[in-house]
C-alpha cells in the first residue's frame, strides 16, 4: 500500500515549529511590511550627508540596522510558512512580496559603503572618537570596510564596475539554465528492470545502489550528456574564470583566489596549506579505495563504483524521541550550559519534524536575530535522520549563543566557519555512537559513514578546490582553458587523488562541467577546512574537557564581530596552521584501521 504523506493540517501541532513567535498572525506581518515600505525612503535621505556629523552617520548606521532586522524577519517568516507547503498561494504572495522588498532595500542602501570608504580616514577617526561610546559596536565593522580601502576605486570606476557585475555573473546564469532545464539525461532500466528517467537528484541514488549494471548506466548516461555539450559547457566556465580574473585585476588584487579570500580576510596560505597537507595524506585514500575494492569483491574498481554501499543499510528503527534522548547524551560532554540550551531549543517549538505534503525537502536552520532559531526535518527514523538533528541543532545553537551575546550587526556567520558547529556535532554523535554501540554491523556501518564523510568533504572539495586554482592560474598566465585539456586536469587530479587501484573511466574526466559551485570561485575550499577544523574541536572536547569547552562556548558566541581564522584561533584551532587538517586525517587513518578489521 502506498505510502500518502499527510496535509498540513493534518500534522500534530506538537510536531511543527511555532513560527508564530515571529508574528502571532499574518495581519501583524503585513503592518509591518508596510512600516518597512515607508521607512526605506528615511534610509535614502542619508545619501551625500553621512560626512556632515557624527550624529548624521550613526544615526544611518542605526537606521540601517533597524531596519534590516525587521527586513530579515520578514523574508524568514514569509519564506519559512511557504516551505510548510509550498503549494499555499498565499505564502508564495507574501515570499515574493518580502523578496521584492529585499531588492527595494539593497539598492535604498547601496550608497552606505562608498560613502563611508570616501571619507577621509582623519575625519571618520574624528567622528568615531567624538562619540566613541555609541561607535563602539560598529569598530569591527569600520575596520572590516577600511582594510578594503586600498581595492575601492573612484566613484566613476565603482559605478563601471557595478554594472559589469551583471555581465560577470553571466556565466554563472547560462550555466545553470543549461544545467537545470535544458539538459536531458535520457532514461536508464532500475533495478526492477522498469525503464525510468534519469534526473540529477536521482544520480545519486542509482549510484548508491547494489546492483552495478545499474550504477554503471546511470553514471554512462549522466556524462554522456555533458560530453554532448562539451564545447558549451567548457566556453561557459572559461567565460567565468576570466571573470573573475577581470574583477581582480581591476580591484588591484594579485589573483582572483586572493580577491574571493580577502572577502574573510583569509591568507592564501590557508589555502595552500590544505590542498599541500592532503596530498601528503593521499595514500590513505588510496588504501581506501583499495579497501572498497576488497569489500564489494571487485576485480577493478571504476569510478561509478565510489558511493556503492560497502554496508548495508542498519534496519534500525530509531523513532524521533529516541533520536533525540540519544543526540542529548551524546553531546553532554559539551556540558550543562550547552546541553539545557539543547533540550531546551529540541523542545520549544524550534523544530518542524515530519514530512508532509508539499513541505520542503530536506533540513536546515534558519531563523532571524531578536527571535529564536528554528529547525525544518523530514524525519524518517533512521541513523542518517538522528545526525541530520545533531547537525540541525549544531547550527541553531551556534546562532542561540552569537544571538545572546552579540548586536544584530554581527549576528550572522561566514562560510569559513558555518559548518563548524553542525560537523562538530556530528563527530561527537559518532564518537559516542562507537563507544557505546556493541552490534558488529552497526558498528561497521558507523565507521563507514564516517570514512564516506572524510571522502566526501575533506577529499573531494580538497580536489576541487586545486582544480579551481589550476584553471585560474592558467587563465591569468594568458593560457586557454578548453575542454580537452580541462578534461586532461581533470583526469590528472582524479588519478592523484584516488590512486592506481581504480579505473578513472573516460566519462569523468567531464566532472568539472557538472559541478554548480565552479561558478563561485574559491569557495567549496572552505568545505574541507570547515570540516577538519570542526573534527579538531571535538577531538579537543573530548580530550581537554572544560578548558576546550569553554573556548568552544566562546566562539559559538562571538558570530561576526571578528574574522573567521580568529574566531577559530580562539577557539583552539589554527587554520593558518596545517595542524587541524593533520589531526582530521589522524582520524581518518584511524577509521581505516577500524574498518579493514572487519574484513
Amino acid at each position: 500500500m502506498q505510502h500518502t504523506l499527510p496535509k498540513r493540517t493534518e500534522v500534530d501541532a506538537s510536531d511543527q515549529w511555532h513560527i508564530e513567535d515571529y508574528y502571532a498572525n499574518d495581519t501583524l506581518w503585513e503592518e509591518a511590511y508596510t512600516a518597512t515600505e515607508d521607512e526605506l525612503s528615511e534610509l535614502c535621505a542619508y545619501s551625500g550627508h553621512l560626512s556632515e556629523s557624527a550624529a548624521t552617520l550613526l544615526a544611518c548606521l542605526e537606521k540601517n540596522d533597524a531596519l534590516s532586522l525587521t527586513l530579515d524577519q520578514l523574508y524568514t517568516y514569509a519564506n519559512m510558512r511557504m516551505h510548510e507547503d509550498s503549494a499555499n498561494a498565499y505564502y508564495q504572495g507574501l515570499a515574493s512580496r518580502a523578496e521584492q522588498l529585499l531588492i527595494a532595500y539593497s539598492a535604498a542602501i547601496s550608497f552606505l559603503t562608498p560613502e563611508i570608504i570616501a571619507m577621509p580616514e582623519s575625519l571618520l577617526s574624528d567622528f568615531r572618537q567624538e562619540r566613541a561610546e555609541d561607535f563602539q559596536i560598529y569598530n569591527h565593522f569600520f575596520e572590516n570596510l577600511l582594510r578594503q580601502k586600498a581595492h575601492t576605486l573612484s566613484p566613476i570606476e565603482e559605478n563601471l564596475l557595478a554594472k559589469a557585475a551583471e555581465l560577470g555573473g553571466a556565466p554563472q546564469q547560462i550555466f545553470t539554465m543549461l544545467n537545470d532545464a535544458d539538459i536531458r539525461f535520457g532514461e536508464i532500466t532500475n533495478q526492477e528492470g522498469v525503464r525510468v528517467s534519469l534526473t540529477k537528484g536521482r544520480y545519486i541514488t542509482f549510484l548508491e545502489s547494489d546492483d552495478r549494471r545499474v550504477r554503471k548506466e546511470a553514471f554512462e548516461t549522466l556524462y554522456a550528456a555533458y560530453w554532448k555539450q562539451k564545447n558549451t559547457l567548457a566556453a561557459t566556465y572559461a567565460a567565468s574564470v576570466k571573470s573573475d580574473v577581470f574583477f581582480a585585476k581591476a580591484r588591484k588584487y594579485s589573483s582572483a583566489r586572493e580577491m574571493a579570500l580577502a572577502d574573510d580576510n583569509i591568507p592564501v596560505s590557508v589555502y595552500d596549506n590544505l590542498i599541500e597537507t592532503v596530498h601528503r595524506h593521499l595514500p590513505m585514500m588510496h588504501r581506501y579505495v583499495a579497501l572498497r575494492k576488497k569489500m564489494l569483491g571487485l576485480d577493478e574498481v571504476h569510478m561509478y563504483d565510489l558511493y556503492a554501499p560497502l554496508v548495508a543499510d542498519i534496519d534500525t528503527k530509531i523513532p524521533y524521541e529516541q533520536a533525540k534522548k540519544t543526540v542529548l547524551e551524546a553531546l553532554s560532554v559539551m556540558g550543562k550550559e550547552y546541553t539545557d540550551a539543547l533540550d531546551y531549543g529540541m523542545n520549544a517549538g524550534w523544530i518542524d519534524v515530519y514530512e508532509n505534503e508539499g513541505k520542503r525537502s530536506g533540513a536546515y536552520s534558519w531563523g532571524s536575530y531578536g527571535v529564536h532559531p528554528f529547525v525544518l526535518l523530514n524525519h524518517n527514523d533512521t541513523v542518517n535522520s538522528m545526525f541530520t538533528l545533531a547537525h540541525e541543532m549544531g547550527h541553531a545553537l551556534h546562532s542561540y549563543f552569537t544571538w545572546e551575546k552579540q548586536p544584530y550587526l554581527y549576528s550572522g556567520h561566514k562560510i569559513f566557519v558555518a559548518e563548524v558547529a553542525s560537523t562538530c556535532n556530528e563527530a561527537l554523535l559518532m564518537e559516542h555512537l562507537r563507544k557505546t554501540t556493541t552490534d558488529p554491523q552497526m558498528r561497521k556501518y558507523l565507521v563507514n559513514y564516517f570514512l564516506e564523510q572524510f571522502r566526501g568533504t575533506l577529499f573531494r572539495q580538497t580536489m576541487f578546490a586545486e582544480f579551481e586554482q589550476i584553471t585560474h592560474t592558467m587563465a591569468e598566465s594568458g593560457e586557454p582553458l578548453t575542454w580537452e585539456n580541462m578534461n586532461q586536469i581533470y583526469h590528472d587530479l582524479n588519478r592523484q587523488y584516488f590512486g592506481e587501484d581504480i579505473v578513472i573511466d573516460e566519462e569523468i574526466d567531464i566532472e568539472w562541467a557538472r559541478i554548480p559551485h565552479f561558478y563561485n570561485a574559491f569557495y567549496v575550499y572552505q568545505y574541507a577546512t570547515g570540516y577538519s577544523a570542526a573534527i579538531a574541536l571535538s577531538r579537543k572536547i573530548l580530550k581537554e574537557g572544560q578548558p576546550a569547552i569553554d573556548a568552544y562556548l566562546d566562539f559559538l558566541s562571538k558570530g561576526d564581530s571578528a574574522y573567521s581564522i580568529d574566531l577559530l584561533k580562539g577557539a583552539g584551532v589554527d587554520m593558518t596552521q596545517k595542524e587541524a587538517v593533520e589531526n582530521a586525517l589522524q582520524l581518518f587513518s584511524e577509521l581505516l584501521d577500524e574498518m579493514e578489521q572487519f574484513l
